[in-house]
């Protein structure tokens, strides 16, 4: 299932595709936590407590059809699922730490 056509692949901006990626109020957070390793969905809703699990997982189904996460479904009783980076989510790190360290720096500054 793969999203529609974003306004910035039609504009051909590289700024504007990567926000349509991830962007998105907990998009960034979630993959910032997902950096560390595998989490289930409970772990990462209780690592980002202000996203509804709705919104939670509306955010982690995006970055799935994007080829950033990966949703893996063990054979088990009761169903446990886990969720990880990508190696194309893995490439973000870089961007991820910078918005990790300009944060805290403006953090310290307000």
């Amino acid at each position: 299932m793969k999203r529609g056509r974003r306004r910035a692949d039609r504009t051909g901006c590289a700024v504007e595709a990567t926000l349509s990626v991830i962007g998105g109020i907990w998009k960034p957070v979630i993959l910032f936590h997902l950096l560390d390793g595998k989490l289930r969905f409970n772990a990462l809703c209780r690592l980002v407590p202000a996203a509804t699990p709705r919104m939670m997982t509306l955010q982690l189904r995006e970055l799935e059809v994007d080829g950033i996460i990966r949703r893996i479904v063990y054979p088990e009783v009761p169903p446990k699922v886990e969720y990880e980076l990508t190696s194309l989510g893995v490439s973000l790190a870089p961007i991820l730490i910078t918005m990790r360290d300009w944060g805290e720096q403006f953090q310290k500054m307000h």
